[in-house]
């Protein structure tokens, strides 16, 4: 085992299952974020509506909240590796029928829901595995460089993708980002597949209600945890969610630009990602780790602030890369401390009621600020969320047994 000491910003990728995870999720996640761009402009396009892209949205997080928390009980229970090939499987198969029903001139807004009912369904299983799974492909003093990587990886491809949507969209239509988003899947199956994860301990098979509920317990017995959870749930529903659904009108209305610069904010947003999750491998302190992570995600919020009311497009792209350096920063912190504190055996279930609580009420803040935006500026309602959220993360911090417990 490599001590914490030298376990420095490229230690993770000393393992070949780590190497095999990252390289498919690097390409899964060039896909998904080429999609996400490609869909909110297809989406606006399609109805012409600032409010259609957040109900989509807001049904495809219900349907992954649908299957989260039992998608945490499975993970725990059986082979992590299965349930994420199974899951890219699927979305593969929804983002196929997704291509052909475009291709050929059919795509409808309800055709559009019950796909995205679909995908988030499937997501809902994938997700508490793969957070599990970290811990079973890298050492212990590994996990910072891990989940930092991880997380490079992620916004890394957040830079191509955007781009790679932009110029598919314009040249040869939206299909073709859809074409690109199953193949992405089928490739993470694929590392999935040659992968070998260490087992984890065979905790016993309680039921499923009893074993989601020791779950629960063990979320609610932890302060930074679950006040994490809380604070998430409201802030990613009054700044995060209003943010994702509004901003295409945003760029359209506000700053008078297509999709290009739609793309441009998200890849700018996602440089400053990187910049923050390289920053977290190679400082990943041993001290207020708590402190700085919520401290991060609240700083971020500021960008949003910046982003609704600035008049002019440069500076938006200044703000969208500082909140990605700070959501950098903030994710990376808290992957870090879950795998590293939370038992091996509750791993995904904990991540469960984590995404769970935190995207609990995001379908409501997608549809809120669709119906909100018919009569209030989408600029108004990103720069009240926005400073909302950036005071809200700090709440927590209040609490010594919060800030002081790593």
């Amino acid at each position: 085992m490599i001590v914490a000491e030298r376990a420095g910003t490229l230690a993770a990728f000393r393992s070949r299952d780590f190497r095999l995870l990252w390289g498919g999720q690097t390409i899964s996640f060039v896909g998904d974020a080429a999609f996400v761009v490609a869909l909110g402009w297809r989406v606006t396009d399609l109805t012409g509506k600032a409010s259609s892209l957040g109900f989509v949205l807001a049904l495809e997080s219900l349907a992954m909240l649908t299957t989260l928390l039992w998608g945490g009980v499975l993970a725990d229970r059986y082979s992590r590796r299965l349930l994420m090939i199974a899951s890219d499987v699927v979305r593969a198969g929804v983002t196929g029928v997704f291509f052909l029903v475009d291709a050929t001139g059919h795509l409808s807004m309800a055709q559009v829901l019950v796909l995205a009912a679909c995908f988030g369904a499937a997501d809902g299983f994938f997700q508490p595995a793969f957070g599990g799974i970290v811990p079973l492909v890298v050492e212990q003093p590994m996990l910072p460089s891990a989940n930092s990587w991880l997380g490079i990886a992620r916004q890394g491809s957040a830079v191509v993708g955007p781009a790679l949507a932009a110029g598919l969209y314009g040249a040869a239509g939206p299909s073709t980002v859809w074409a690109i988003e199953a193949v992405s899947f089928l490739v993470s199956a694929a590392a999935l597949f040659l992968a070998r994860p260490r087992a984890t301990a065979a905790a016993p098979k309680l039921g499923m209600r009893r074993e989601l509920a020791a779950g629960f317990r063990y979320v609610v017995s932890v302060p930074w945890i679950w006040t994490g959870i809380a604070a998430a749930t409201v802030i990613l529903m009054v700044a995060m969610a209003p943010f994702t659904a509004l901003l295409p009108r945003v760029v359209q209305l506000h700053y008078h630009r297509g999709v290009g610069s739609y793309g441009l904010l998200f890849s700018a947003m996602a440089a400053g990602m990187v910049a923050g999750s390289l920053a977290w491998a190679r400082w990943h302190p041993r001290r207020w780790r708590i402190a700085i992570c919520f401290a991060a995600f609240g700083i971020n919020d500021l960008g949003i602030v910046v982003l609704a009311l600035s008049p002019w497009y440069p500076v938006a792209v200044g703000a969208a890369m500082w909140r990605g350096l700070w959501i950098g920063v903030g994710i990376s912190a808290w992957s870090t401390l879950i795998s590293e504190l939370v038992p091996e055996h509750l791993l995904s279930r904990v991540l469960s009621f984590d995404y769970f609580g935190s995207l609990g009420l995001t379908p409501v803040g997608f549809v809120l600020a669709g119906v909100v935006a018919s009569s209030v500026a989408p600029t108004a309602i990103l720069a009240v969320g926005g400073a909302l959220g950036a005071l809200l993360w700090f709440v927590p911090l209040a609490w010594t047994r919060v800030r002081t417990v790593a």
